[in-house]
């Protein structure tokens, strides 16, 4: 055996911290990068950072106008200074009610576990669901707060909040009240010819009790959620001025960068002090050039969606194009992934609506002429035409398949529509049909 010393020449990609760093800040929101700057004012004595003073952070819309928010006042000190909740009103009046002390504790309990939409939440699957009280205690206490809320809420059902509802208002209802008690999986299966056999009542009657169950509210604490205020924060917001489609990245709000100049001096030392100083000035500028570096790269994407889908700005979903990443990428020359990670988890605010920036890419289906079509817009196009279709005879998904191909000209599976349809949560065609006499 013969032992041969050789020469290797290879290229390898190394991952610096601060390669990884750059990757990491241009996948963050504008919110994310404003908070990253300001953490990184707190490890870097050289960064100095000046606010904008007409920055604003978010949009807070309510009863249809919107204000803007500075930057230094965050969402959790609006929040803390919001009206009283929903949740707390129902605390208060609960307690003026209700003097025994136990049912106080019980209705508590009740209250602080109702959901969004006023359904009292138990993971049946613990020890003990119902906490330190009995099932017959719970029962009375959703009783009991039907007194002071919407009738419903407690619920622990969607049954049990529409028979509160029956029994409470509407006692006389006694068909509604057997149906919705021994049938509603029918009725939520509109088992229309089903339920005529079980009852014993005609379809006329059956037709009128579905109206009436109708009129009941399914949600009846929908506004119980204790944030009562909603904010916006897009990172790019797109405007039409005489028919000019502009943009901007929605990032004025951001603190400017400068030098702390009273450093200045000990760059130049030749000293442990220095040292430490040269690495954070090394850092402020890497930081700078990320910034400008992310801004750039998303101003790029962004031109090429807005020329690429020019049609949806003015037109709506009807006109979206087919548009991948990879397409992007070549047009602005750089690699899928970077396209990938700058696009994540951005908001882009439009005059058709305010999206998520990934949803102008979207993969296509081809048409008979040989050209294509994106998904959204054939979505759309089910949605649509869905919502026209005859209810007494809803068409089946392979008729709405071949629907597609001879009349829109596009090719498309049964299968297809069917995971469309349930990505729409568009019930099938069984589950649309109206009674008819």
């Amino acid at each position: 055996m013969e032992l041969v010393l050789q020469q290797k020449q290879e290229l390898n990609l190394i991952m610096t911290v601060k390669l990884r760093q750059a990757i990491e800040l241009l996948q963050y929101t504008t919110y994310e990068l404003y908070q990253y700057i300001r953490e990184q004012e707190l490890e870097n004595p050289l960064i100095d950072l000046v606010e904008q003073k007409n920055g604003s952070l978010y949009e807070e819309k309510s009863n249809g106008k919107v204000k803007s928010i500075s930057p230094t006042k965050m969402a959790v000190d609006l929040v803390s200074s919001k009206d009283m909740s929903m949740r707390d009103k129902l605390l208060e009046q609960a307690n003026l009610l209700f003097k025994p002390v136990q049912d106080q504790k019980i209705i508590r309990f009740i209250i602080h576990n109702l959901d969004d939409n006023g359904y009292l939440y138990l993971n049946q699957n613990e020890p003990f669901p119902y906490g330190e009280f009995e099932e017959n205690e719970i029962d009375r206490g959703i009783q009991l707060l039907q007194q002071v809320g919407p009738t419903g809420i407690g619920a622990r059902d969607l049954k049990e909040c529409l028979l509160l509802q029956i029994t409470i208002d509407f006692p006389k209802e006694k068909l509604a009240e057997c149906l919705i008690r021994n049938y509603l999986d029918l009725l939520a299966n509109k088992k229309w010819n089903d339920i005529v056999a079980r009852m014993n009542i005609t379809m006329t009657q059956v037709k009128d009790i579905n109206d009436f169950i109708l009129t009941l509210n399914p949600r009846p604490c929908s506004s119980i959620s204790d944030f009562s205020i909603e904010y916006l924060n897009p990172d790019i917001i797109v405007e039409i001025k005489e028919s000019e489609i502009s943009f901007y990245l929605n990032d004025s709000y951001l603190p400017k960068i400068n030098f702390n100049n009273e450093y200045t001096s000990l760059l130049t030392n030749k000293d442990e002090t220095s040292k430490y100083i040269n690495d954070k000035y090394t850092s402020y500028q890497w930081l700078l050039s990320s910034i400008e570096q992310r801004r750039q790269t998303i101003m790029k994407i962004v031109k090429v969606i807005i020329n690429k889908q020019e049609s949806f700005f003015k037109d709506g979903f009807m006109s979206l194009e087919p548009l991948t990443l990879k397409e992007v990428a070549e047009e602005i020359e750089m690699h899928e992934s970077t396209v990938s990670r700058a696009t994540m988890n951005k908001v882009i605010q439009t005059p058709k609506g305010t999206f998520e920036l990934r949803m102008f890419f979207t993969s296509k289906l081809e048409t008979v002429e040989g050209n294509s079509v994106s998904q959204t817009k054939v979505k759309w196009l089910l949605e649509t035409f869905i919502a026209k279709e005859n209810k007494f005879k809803p068409l089946s998904d392979q008729k709405i398949a071949s629907y597609f191909n001879s009349e829109k000209g596009i090719t498309i599976s049964r299968r297809t529509i069917s995971k469309y349809r349930e990505e729409l949560k568009i019930p099938s065609s069984s589950n649309r049909k109206e009674i008819k006499f």
